[in-house]
């Protein structure tokens, strides 16, 4: 199934946010082998030449090395994975704030309205609120 792409940024973008994504979670942990180009071209619905783009920006921020008969890994730098994840957990954090001013309320809203989902996920799934 390939994947959902937006058509508002470049695609090759979005493959290498996707990608971090796998990294930063564990879902390609460090120093596993990820899929061949083209398998994750084909997983994507993509051209492999935009698959191969995506990929050679993870090697340039080091996040991924080519091993000449094993193809791609993910690095053992854990530091560096920890340093990524922080880094798209404050993007992440700073988009939900720009979001929130635009509804009028502030960074404090924003804690609190966070405190209050989190504490009361259950409710939410039950439907109490």
């Amino acid at each position: 199934m390939a994947w959902e792409m937006k058509t508002d940024r470049p695609i090759y973008i979005q493959i290498v946010e996707r990608l971090k994504m796998r990294i930063v979670s564990g879902e390609y942990p460090p120093g596993s082998k990820i899929p061949s180009v083209r398998d994750l071209a084909a997983e994507a619905g993509v051209n492999p030449n935009t698959m191969q783009k995506a990929l050679g920006d993870l090697e340039r921020e080091g996040l991924l090395h080519t091993q000449r008969t094993n193809g791609k890994t993910v690095t053992e730098d854990e530091q560096l994975i920890g340093k990524m994840l922080d880094s798209i957990a404050v993007e992440e954090t700073e988009i939900y704030l720009t979001k929130l001013e635009g509804l009028g309320m502030d960074a404090g809203d924003g804690v609190n309205l966070v405190q209050r989902v989190a504490g009361s996920k259950s409710k939410y799934d039950t439907g109490e609120l």
